[in-house]
């Protein structure tokens, strides 16, 4: 039998890093942070135990990865859903939608990974966000704005926020208000995107972008 090609492995490769990521989320969604190991994670994605050190320093960066993954495959979705569409007002009112419903979908998941980014562990630099971050720029620029180098960080910051408000115990914000504010910052109509019931009427409000 021939060796493998260095495309061939690099595709295995992919796919272990992909399963791991994909245990890390429904593990955690499932039973917590604390009460998923490492094993179980490789247990679950049919792994090598030693393989998730392989390709993670620990237990908190894999998380912050899986999570940055499936906010991007989230955040995608939304984009593309149909009817498909370049307009970067209701790009960005998908996008605005497409996290706040993280929030709201996997709670668990979402205070989980807001909780290990404010520890000493920091914001994790991994493949997964720089793809989640190229989506949000994207999305930035098609939006109009002049200074995407500035207007995306805040974004970002917004977001990240809303969901930290969307989530916090004993004094939690309702996603529809937090909705609003973020429509009338960037002056987008109430009905772009995915509306929740109820909430305010259509209008337009103006940009500050």
């Amino acid at each position: 039998m021939s060796p493998r090609s260095a495309s061939v492995n690099e595709e295995l490769r992919r796919r272990s890093r992909e399963r791991l990521l994909r245990s890390t989320v429904e593990l955690v969604a499932e039973r917590g942070y604390e009460a998923t190991t490492l094993g179980d994670i490789a247990d679950r994605a049919g792994a090598a135990r030693g393989l998730v050190s392989y390709y993670f320093p620990g237990k908190r960066q894999l998380l912050q990865s899986a999570v940055h993954r499936l906010m991007h495959l989230t955040l995608h979705a939304a984009l593309e859903r149909q009817p498909r569409t370049e307009d970067g007002r209701e790009r960005l009112a998908r996008a605005i939608d497409a996290i706040l419903g993280l929030a709201r979908d996997e709670p668990l998941l979402m205070r989980t990974h807001m909780a290990g980014i404010l520890t000493a562990d920091g914001f994790v630099q991994c493949p997964e966000q720089r793809r989640l971050a190229e989506l949000l720029r994207d999305t930035v620029a098609r939006y109009g704005s002049a200074d995407v180098d500035a207007d995306y960080p805040l974004l970002r910051a917004l977001l990240m926020g809303a969901v930290v408000a969307v989530l916090l115990p004993g004094a939690p914000m309702p996603a529809a208000r937090l909705r609003a504010e973020l429509f009338q910052r960037y002056g987008l109509d109430w009905d772009l995107g995915v509306p929740p019931d109820g909430g305010p009427l259509g209008g337009t409000f103006p940009s500050r972008l």
